[in-house]
This record gives structure tokens, sequence and C-alpha cells, in this order.
């Protein structure tokens, strides 16, 4: 039962022979509606619903519909295309073998500068 901003359970534990009682402030407890207004708030606040609105909105006033109304919102948000995500893989690999050549010449450079400091 609900008394103030209390709840107050009845739970029995098998491993007790007789049911102990149980209180709950309400702090400690949220029920299913409390939990989706909760979640509610948090999509609103962080800019989410006002996101999916302006997507749907956008796939709405289109004079035709989209074969893939997913690829269509993922455009919209702004997720990577295919062709986007191969571009920055092919960039990253480029950059990698980039760092390894200037890791090698940093090394070939060291050396030097170590066996002309020990030539003095």
């Amino acid at each position: 039962s609900i008394v103030g901003d209390r709840i107050l359970c009845l739970h029995f534990l098998p491993q007790l022979s007789s049911p102990h009682i149980v209180l709950l402030t309400m702090s400690n407890y949220q029920t299913p509606d409390s939990k989706k207004e909760e979640f509610r708030k948090y999509l609103e606040k962080s800019g989410v619903i006002d996101a999916l609105t302006r997507v749907l909105v956008g796939l709405y006033e289109e004079p035709e519909r989209p074969a893939n109304a997913v690829e269509y919102v993922k455009k919209f948000i702004g997720a990577p295309q295919q062709d986007d995500v191969a571009a920055i893989k092919a960039e990253n690999q480029r950059l990698l073998e980039e760092l390894n050549q200037v890791k090698t010449a940093f090394q070939e450079l060291n050396a030097k500068i170590a066996e002309d400091g020990d030539n003095e």
C-alpha cells in the first residue's frame, strides 16, 4: 500500500520462514509511467525529439517518397553514407602509412644524431 511518499511492501524470502515488510521511499521506486516520463524528458532536453520531428516533417514534405525511408532519415540526420565510410577508411590507411614513414625518418635522424655525438 502507498502511505504518503512511501510504499509498504510485503516481501517473501524463501530462506526465511516469515514474510518481511519492506519500506520503499518514492525516490527509490519508479513506476513504469514515471520511467517513461523521465525518458521522454531526457529525449526532449537532449534535442532528440526536435531532430526526429524535423526528419519526419522533411520526409512528409518530400514530393516523392524515397524508396528507402531509413536511408533518407540517416542522410537527413547526417549519418555517414557508405561512400563516406570508404573514403574515411582510405584516408585513415594513407595517414597510417604516412605516420609510419615519419616515425622511420625520426628514428633514422635520432640514430644519426647519436652517431654524430659519439664521433665528437
